[in-house]
């Protein structure tokens, strides 16, 4: 069972399909000649090697398990400059229309907001920028530090350090259910939006809020007690 939960002091956004479209790496797939749907299958692929190579003791960086894995989807004799195409997207990746409001409403709460993500922090700092919402972010930042990928419990606990707040007063938001479960098992708050996957599956965590959009996801934090309830 999930604990209660209080209102948080600071909230972190996943940032790779929570905030930012990776929708925007499909044309740049069809320019190397493969079907649009191979973008998921890259991304999926992406996210297992990373993770298995974070248990196994060490993940190298984000940039080099996308191009293994760019290559697995789309074609192991890809050239450099052919995978240079593609991930140089990630710089440029369109924001998601319920990012600002979310972090306008967090703002005017008074609440900081920190980018939190496994990727490149300046590369995704770039699309933010590109976007229009990186000044509204106190942060962003990378557990590439770690030389790790989320969910371990290190990773979410290593960003409280650094901003200097209790997991127990940090949130956590994002559309993918494995990285909630994450931050909800390291003793964080727990926010999901249903923009990607829908219904929360069962076999996670239970989020602290749920809602579909972002927007909403942090109306529902700011309405959680100051203090726990019994």
């Amino acid at each position: 069972m999930t604990a209660p939960a209080r209102r948080p002091q600071v909230v972190l956004f996943d940032l790779f399909e929570t905030c930012l479209q990776l929708e925007g790496l499909r044309p740049r797939i069809e320019a190397l000649g493969r079907p649009g749907h191979e973008l998921e299958l890259f991304f999926a692929r992406l996210l297992h090697q990373g993770m298995a190579m974070t248990l196994a003791g060490e993940a190298p960086p984000f940039a080099t398990v996308a191009a293994d894995m760019l290559r697995r989807t789309c074609g192991r004799d890809l050239t450099d400059d052919q995978v240079t195409s593609v991930l140089d997207g990630f710089r440029e990746l369109p924001v998601h229309p319920d990012v600002a409001p979310a972090l306008q409403r967090l703002a005017e709460a008074g609440v900081p907001a920190y980018g939190f993500t496994h990727g490149s922090a300046e590369v995704a700092g770039a699309a933010l920028e590109a976007g229009g919402v990186r000044s509204m972010l106190s942060d962003v930042m990378s557990c590439a530090e770690l030389k790790m990928f989320k969910p371990p419990p290190a990773v979410y606990h290593w960003a409280c350090d650094r901003i200097a707040t209790p997991p127990a007063r940090t949130a956590l938001v994002a559309v993918h259910s494995w990285d909630v479960h994450g931050a909800v098992s390291a003793g964080l708050v727990g926010g999901y939006c249903e923009r990607l996957e829908g219904r929360i599956p069962d076999a996670v965590a239970r989020p602290h809020v749920t809602a579909p959009a972002l927007d909403d996801v942090v109306e529902g934090l700011l309405a959680l007690p100051e203090e726990p309830t019994p």
